[in-house]
């Protein structure tokens, strides 16, 4: 008896359907076909002693179980309970005629019971495109396939659950999740807050204005200024994920396995991966492509810590991600893309002591050793970093003071204030929705200098010696400064602290 039940493979952020074919017939064998991987081929262990242990059993006939599309390769032991399913109705042993209008998926434990799947909300969401009734699937992963409207969604433990529900002897609720409600609901603020940092007030503004527009930023300077503690508060003062961005995020996170119980994610992303990370663990990629940190961070944070420490091949893979806003991974047989719009917040030393040109440290560093650490980070990657500041340690009169700072709270409504106008400028661009995002064309449309500014910004182009990326960059944070300003031409004044944030541009920092 030939059966036909359905699995799902992802590729990228994108879920494509499997059928599995699984045929009966006299004989003695077990053939699985269509380009599995060695957990699929595994599988039929699992399944063997999940059915004796649940009182059916794997029939002693020739088994021939194709899984098409047959040139494209399937990885991962989350077909086990497809494949068990078409081996119960292939042989008799469950009577259904209906199990070919649901997406099956689930990996299965010698008991029978399920333990979780990776990539459920892609999954679900192509189940919903194709018109599929329904998807089953481990409990633990249940809620963020029911994220995807219009589908029900079952979420069982083991497999006799899905045995009796076709067999018509038990009944299981699909799981309702109300997105909206659930969104809203949770919205709340990270643990870490503004108003716990003293002094600092010239890094704060640099901050708030990196938020508003979405800019890229550095921080420069001595060990125990605040470097780190600064970043980590950068997430409280984003403004809040939109719905759309919220499902956009899970479904990335989904594809790594990283969601379960959560459900659909509200906070935007903060990743910050150690500096001996490899290339292919920071933008992706591999013999089967999984995303990388840069692709986690989407819609949220990347902080790289002590910058010049990461290998530099590793940093300029980072280069067209960040210009692109999504990274594409090439193979002989497919080609996946995966979105990477996320802040570049990085942090470092002026020098490999950690003080430049300090009277009072013990251990200052020559210009040789000073010139050899910078060449790790190199003149395009800092070009297109918006913001260089220098972060400068907090003198003990601040540190004791016990007067609360502005709370993220407050910051975090001019920075939203700052986004409602770009969405408001950028309503007919869908690929722009901040500042940071602009192309030549819509700076030119947007940052109309007067003669002032001009002048201005020319003497400064030529007494720093900045490349045109840098110009681009100066005019952008010079928007987003007029922005929270809530002024409608850039003036003088905001072209004047924009080029203040270049003064550590590679030409400048030595001299």
């Amino acid at each position: 008896m030939l059966v036909k039940v359905f699995g799902s493979a992802v590729f990228g952020v994108e879920a494509t359907t499997v059928t599995v074919e699984v045929n009966i017939d006299k004989g003695i064998g077990y053939h699985l076909v269509g380009l599995p991987d060695n957990a699929i081929k595994e599988s039929s262990y699992r399944i063997a002693a999940a059915l004796k242990n649940n009182g059916y059993q794997l029939p002693g006939k020739k088994i021939t179980i194709n899984m098409a599309p047959a040139d494209l390769r399937k990885e991962g032991s989350a077909y086990d309970l497809t494949l068990a399913m078409g081996i119960l109705v292939a042989s008799g042993q469950i009577q259904s005629g209906e199990v070919d209008k649901y997406i099956i998926m689930g990996e299965l434990s010698l008991d029978g019971s399920l333990q979780p799947i990776r990539g459920a909300l892609p999954i679900a969401i192509k189940a919903k495109e194709e018109g599929f009734k329904g998807f089953f699937l481990p409990k633990q992963n249940v809620k963020e396939a029911a994220i995807v409207s219009g589908l029900d969604v079952y979420g069982i433990e083991n497999v006799q659950e899905i045995i009796d529900f076709f067999e018509g002897k038990g009944t299981i609720e699909p799981t309702i999740f109300d997105t909206r409600e659930e969104f809203y609901k949770t919205l709340d603020f990270p643990e870490y807050d503004f108003s716990d940092v003293k002094g600092q007030e010239s890094i704060k503004r640099c901050m708030e204005i990196a938020a508003a527009g979405g800019h890229n930023l550095i921080l420069i300077g001595p060990p125990g200024a605040g470097k780190t503690m600064l970043a980590k508060r950068l997430p409280s003062i984003l403004p809040p994920m939109t719905l759309r961005e919220a499902l956009e995020t899970t479904k990335i996170h989904s594809v790594v396995g990283k969601i379960k119980e959560a459900g659909l994610m509200n906070q935007r992303p903060f990743r910050s991966p150690h500096h001996t990370i490899s290339n292919v663990a920071l933008v992706g990629g591999g013999s089967y492509p999984q995303p990388g940190e840069i692709s986690m961070a989407h819609n949220g944070v990347l902080f790289l810590d002590e910058l010049p420490e990461f290998k530099r091949e590793v940093l300029e893979v980072m280069r067209q991600p960040l210009e692109d806003r999504e990274v594409t991974i090439s193979r002989a047989k497919f080609t996946v893309t995966y979105p990477s719009s996320f802040m570049l917040v990085a942090s470092m030393n002026p020098s490999p002591s950690g003080f430049f040109n300090d009277p009072g440290s013990p251990n200052t560093s020559s210009p040789n050793e000073m010139n050899r650490y910078l060449s790790k980070i190199s003149g395009p990657l800092l070009d297109r970093i918006d913001i260089h500041i220098e972060v400068t340690p907090v003198p003990f009169e601040k540190l004791s003071d016990d007067r609360k700072a502005e709370s993220s709270s407050s910051i975090r409504q001019r920075v939203t204030q700052a986004r409602e106008l770009q969405t408001v400028r950028f309503t007919e661009n869908e690929k722009v929705n901040y500042n940071a995002q602009m192309n030549t064309k819509q700076i030119r449309e947007f940052c109309v200098l007067d003669e002032n500014s001009k002048q201005l910004l020319k003497s400064a182009m030529e007494r720093l010696n900045l490349s045109a990326r840098a110009y681009d960059r100066i005019l952008k944070v010079s928007r987003t400064i007029a922005d929270l300003e809530n002024s409608e031409n850039v003036l003088s004044h905001h072209i004047a602290e924009a080029i203040q944030y270049r003064s550590l541009d590679r030409d400048g920092w030595l001299g």
